[in-house]
C-alpha cells in the first residue's frame, strides 16, 4: 500500500507528536498519569467542576480512559462525582484536589499563557485562526468517510 504524504503533512505529524510528547513529559514531571492531567486540566479549563462529558471532549481521551482516571482520582480524594440531570453528571474538585491543581495543571496553564502572551497578537490570532480553519475543514472531511 502506498500513502502519499506531503512535506506539510509530514511536518504537521511529526509537530503534532512532539507536543504530545512535551505534554508527556510535563505529566511525567508533575508527578501525575497522562489522564489524570488530562482530566485536572479540563476541570480547570470550566473552573472548579466540569461535566463528563465536557472532560471526554476536552480531552479526546474515550469514555473508558475517562472514567479510570475518574475513579483513581476519587479514591485519592481529589474529586467527587456530582449528579447533574438525568444520568449527567460532573467532576468536581475537593479542596485536596483544587490543591493539586494549582501545583500542576494551573502551572501549566501559566506556561501556555506566557508562551502565547509572548507572540505579537497578529501572529497569535493567525495560529489560532488556522487552528480553527484546520479543524472546522478536518470535521467536514470525516463526514464524508465510509469504510
Amino acid at each position: 500500500m502506498e500513502i502519499h504524504l506531503t512535506a506539510g503533512l509530514k511536518r504537521f505529524n511529526y509537530l503534532a507528536g512532539e507536543i504530545d510528547a512535551a505534554y508527556h513529559e510535563a505529566a511525567l514531571r508533575l508527578g501525575l498519569s497522562d489522564s489524570a492531567m488530562q482530566v485536572l486540566y479540563a476541570i480547570c479549563n470550566k473552573g472548579e467542576s466540569c461535566p463528563l462529558n465536557e472532560i471526554c471532549r476536552l480531552s479526546g481521551l474515550s469514555r473508558q480512559t475517562i472514567n479510570s482516571a475518574l475513579r483513581k482520582l476519587e479514591t485519592e480524594g481529589i474529586l467527587y462525582l456530582e449528579a447533574l440531570s438525568g444520568r449527567k453528571k460532573r467532576a468536581c474538585l475537593t479542596a485536596q484536589g483544587k490543591e493539586l491543581a494549582q501545583r500542576t495543571v494551573a502551572h501549566l496553564m501559566e506556561i501556555e499563557n506566557s508562551i502565547l502572551d509572548s507572540w505579537p497578537e497578529a501572529q497569535r490570532e493567525q495560529y489560532l485562526d488556522s487552528m480553527q480553519k484546520y479543524l472546522t475543514a478536518f470535521r467536514e472531511k470525516i463526514k464524508e468517510l465510509s469504510t
